[in-house]
């Protein structure tokens, strides 16, 4: 089913379809990544049930983010070669054993094995580097930030995972919680195995992996885009993960974990809007002026939460103006790499950038645990880090050539 042509049509005819391609591709995307945030939203029953300690929660959470992150890197390169529509049918089923050795792990409480099931979990985590070639090819260069960005509201998989989880794990029962997500993950495989198509314009390119991705790295946008997506994109991903742990540590009388998971959901779904918003703004005035405006307000915004405010209103906006801060940055890093690299390599480079954010999301779980105070019930060192590495990365976003800005 999946189209390729010699020759490229340039008329806007051509690519028509294309939104609804977007459209399927992301709700594909969604549903990989509340299984690849399963077990965050439940880290608190780990935490009871199996006795962990500070690192070893760290740890838990962290591991699905590392392998979700390097693995995009394949991921990304193989898209370019096998089209979007086998990658994305092939990501999902391959997810589905990790979301049951989870509900194994969980249902017998060992901690060994949620860990090796989080490493395998990390599979679902690669879909995003599917999606981005995907649904560039389905777009002319000026609209790929607006494409980009609808098929980035894909994170709020994320979301749903913190707002649903413990929500049905009360309901229903932890196993049968994480069969339901092993089905969804099941009918949209299906789903995109059928209704999937490649855009016209898409071409396979056969070039061997490992040359690709050298390839890739050799082009110094794929460097630039990597560090600020690190910030942006990590940074979700962080607090996606650790926000739960974050907000019933500092906050233990007031929140609860599905109030914890109700605020995660909350962020999530702020950067979800927020991305593609910064798609549109970065086709409109440039990527360079959306990512700047985007690590300005995310080091304001870590600051404030640093200051540890009274659990409320202020510390609720905080976290949401932040994610949207976030969300703006992702949407802006992506509408950078397309007008910026060459059509035959914006898979891999798309896979490397989005396994830069990962790894970006990937450290600081594990610098907030090690960096934890527990006599003043404080992360306040970890979070001046971000601030302080925000900080940097917008003197680096200044430095970098625009791409300029739609006509």
């Amino acid at each position: 089913m999946s189209a390729q042509s010699t020759t490229v049509p340039s008329t806007e005819n051509s690519l028509k379809g294309g939104f609804t391609q977007v459209i399927l591709a992301t709700l594909a995307s969604t549903v990989g990544f509340w299984a690849w945030m399963a077990i965050a939203p439940l880290q608190k029953t780990y935490a009871t049930e199996m006795g962990l300690d500070e690192g070893q929660i760290s740890l838990m959470l962290a591991t699905p983010v590392l392998v979700g992150a390097l693995g995009r890197i394949v991921v990304g390169a193989m898209t370019d070669r096998f089209g979007g529509r086998k990658m994305f049918t092939f990501v999902l089923l391959l997810s589905i054993p990790a979301v049951l050795l989870v509900a194994l792990a969980g249902s017998i409480k060992s901690f060994p094995l949620l860990l090796l099931a989080g490493f395998y979990l990390g599979v679902a985590g690669t879909i995003f580097a599917v999606g981005v070639p995907f649904s560039s090819a389905w777009f002319p260069p000026e609209r790929r930030g607006f494409a980009n960005g609808v098929f980035g509201m894909g994170m709020i998989g994320t979301a749903v995972s913190a707002f649903f989880t413990p929500r049905l794990a009360e309901a229903i029962g932890y196993f049968p919680t994480h069969l339901l997500i092993a089905a969804l993950l099941l009918l949209m495989a299906v789903l995109s195995w059928f209704f999937l198509r490649e855009s016209p314009v898409w071409q396979a390119n056969d070039a061997k992996l490992i040359p690709k991705v050298v390839g890739a790295l050799k082009l110094p946008v794929t460097w630039e885009m990597s560090f600020l997506y690190g910030i942006v994109f990590g940074g979700f991903v962080a607090f996606s993960t650790f926000l739960p742990k974050y907000l019933t540590t500092i906050y233990p009388d007031d929140v609860d974990a599905v109030g914890a998971g109700t605020r995660t959901a909350l962020f999530a779904v702020a950067a979800v809007i927020a991305r593609p918003i910064g798609g549109v703004l970065a086709d409109r005035f440039g990527p360079k002026v959306i990512a700047l405006i985007s690590l300005a307000g995310i080091v304001t915004l870590a600051y404030v939460v640093g200051q540890q405010p009274p659990e409320g209103i202020v510390t609720g906006a905080t976290f949401i103006f932040m994610a949207a801060a976030m969300g703006l940055g992702m949407g802006a890093v992506f509408a950078w790499i397309g007008p910026s690299t060459p059509k035959d390599k914006v898979g891999a480079v798309s896979g490397v950038v989005a396994a830069a954010g990962g790894l970006g999301g990937y450290f600081p779980p594990l610098v907030m645990g090690a960096t934890y105070n527990a006599e003043t019930n404080s992360y306040q060192l970890g979070l001046w880090l971000l601030v302080l590495v925000g900080a940097f990365a917008l003197v680096v976003a200044g430095m970098l050539k625009d791409v300029g800005r739609k006509k």
